[in-house]
């Protein structure tokens, strides 16, 4: 993997981060709960 490419990715896991993050806030504020697949099974995180 070249630099470029190295430091693209790692903008671009970040950038997601960020937005995986600001949605769960939201949805906590919002009292919704949140779930993600972990392995083909369904995982709540806890408000």
């Amino acid at each position: 993997m070249t630099k470029a490419s190295y430091e693209l990715s790692a903008k671009l896991l970040r950038l997601g981060n960020r937005g995986a993050r600001k949605a769960q806030a939201r949805a906590r504020r919002a009292g919704v709960r949140v779930c993600y697949a972990v392995n083909d099974k369904l995982v709540q995180v806890k408000l």
